[in-house]
């Protein structure tokens, strides 16, 4: 549809979202129903969007376009870092204060304000201590659902059993949160492009939740952001970010932190903030990785070099290309190089984001299976190694490892039907797929592998 690329650029600059050349299709259908919606013309509506648009307008977009899956005590990793790390530290550093303040930028329908809420009080060592919780959204209908505090039972559905039994209320199929919880949290429609100095105030927030946005905003409003929201945390505060977003190892102001199987930040006491808005030119806040080599897509140029074992040469180059909204596969292949690396609780946690978004992705199943044996969960591993077979009945990298898995339990009963489905498969496996999850060996050593362990259980072929 002619339009939509001035459309995608509009967006970057009234919203601060960015959008890929793949996201072109639903772009046009948004583009299409708001020019029905408000019966203009194509060049009528965009240049009344060129001009800032109508508060009304950019609601209206926010409504249309922004991602609202959540849930209860989501990545649950984190908020356990949070009560039982983060929490203990903020509350014996502010004995003098005596308060806990915490923000959550992008909360959607509430749920994740809501979990920092109760998880808070959890932690609060008696109610003389005020817990104050603010979510931010661009969506007004999504925190009009938030203001209710009515959810489903899917909501729900990675809430301890005893959270569940304190601090909601079954009624008509739907579980109503308790007044308490919902009295220490507010509400207010903010987009991430714009100023707001009050809202922005110096070392005000003890903690800050950022999850699954950076991602999707522009190279400026991303580092606007992160500079904002590090002036705005408190000395010692903590900030906790989705787990495809990173800072790197030294961002200003911030020290990373690693526990509870999970990564996260902290603001460095004694330390000058970076400025409200950062200079530019110049890499701002984000990772100094090296540019990305011109010519070939950046996704088949990491695989040529993980092809030649030059790990950590794929590693920048795909990390220099996914500044944009990355893909699946771009993630998947970033999480294999973490784990190459020994990283495994990073490819873990990326696994398990790429698991959230779509739980049949048979390749995730199985690159998480790997990380878990590699860490001594061969339980685990060996669920997460089914699943992957069963979701892709052709994939053969499963299969083997379940043989090897079995072979090394001494179960050879249950390796030889593995090994025997992974030797056939391996005819017809995708060449991605190999240099993905071979672990640098071939199909034709793959091949001889299986038959290798195949012969040592007495399976003749």
């Amino acid at each position: 549809m002619p339009g939509v690329a001035e459309f995608r650029t509009l967006l970057a600059a009234r919203l601060g979202w960015a959008f890929a050349e793949s996201d072109a299709p639903q772009l046009t259908t948004v583009l299409a129903r708001r020019l029905a919606a408000l019966g203009l013309a194509r060049r009528d509506y965009l240049d009344r969007l060129a001009a800032g648009g109508s508060p009304d307008e950019l609601v209206a977009l926010a409504e249309e376009l922004t991602i609202t899956e959540t849930y209860f005590f989501r990545h649950a990793e984190q908020f356990r870092a949070l009560r039982e790390k983060a929490l203990p530290d903020l509350i014996a550093a502010r004995a003098g204060r005596r308060a806990l303040r915490l923000l959550s930028i992008g909360c959607s329908s509430g749920e994740e304000p809501y979990t920092l809420a109760m998880v808070a009080r959890q932690a609060q060592p008696d109610p003389s201590w005020p817990v104050s919780v603010l979510g931010l959204d661009a969506n007004p209908a999504m925190l009009g659902k938030a203001a209710t505090a009515s959810y489903s039972s899917w909501s729900l559905r990675e809430t301890p059993a005893f959270v569940r039994d304190q601090w909601f209320q079954e009624r008509d199929g739907r579980y109503e949160l308790a007044a308490e919880i919902q009295a220490s949290v507010r509400f207010r429609q903010y987009n991430v492009a714009d100023d707001d100095p009050e809202l922005w105030q110096p070392e005000q927030y003890d903690v800050i939740f950022c999850r699954n946005l950076l991602m999707y905003l522009t190279p400026d409003t991303h580092d606007t952001l992160i500079a904002r929201i590090t002036r705005a945390l408190a000395p010692g505060g903590y900030l906790f970010l989705g787990h495809t977003d990173s800072l790197g190892s030294h961002p200003d102001g911030l020290e990373p932190i690693q526990s509870h199987r999970t990564f996260y930040y902290r603001r460095r006491a004694g330390e000058t903030a970076p400025p409200a808005v950062p200079d530019r030119p110049g890499p701002g806040l984000r990772r100094k990785v090296p540019a990305p080599p011109p010519g070939p897509d950046v996704h088949e140029h990491a695989i040529t070099l993980v092809a030649a074992e030059r790990f950590a040469e794929a590693l920048a180059v795909l990390d220099a290309g996914l500044r944009d909204r990355p893909q699946p596969r771009d993630l998947l292949l970033r999480a294999m190089l973490l784990a190459n690396a020994g990283r495994l609780d990073e490819a873990e946690l990326v696994c398990r984001q790429l698991l959230d978004t779509d739980g049949l992705y048979a390749d995730a199943h199985h690159l998480l299976a790997v990380c878990l044996e590699d860490s001594a969960s061969a339980d685990a591993a060996i669920g997460h190694y089914r699943l992957a077979g069963y979701l892709d009945a052709s994939f053969a990298m499963p299969r083997l490892r379940l043989g090897l898995l079995a072979r090394r339990r001494g179960e050879p009963g249950a390796a030889g039907p593995e090994l025997e489905r992974a030797l056939t498969l391996l005819r017809a496996e995708t060449e991605e797929r190999i240099v993905l999850f071979g672990g640098g060996f071939g199909r034709a050593a793959l091949t001889a592998l299986c038959r290798a362990e195949l012969d040592a259980i007495g399976v003749r072929r």
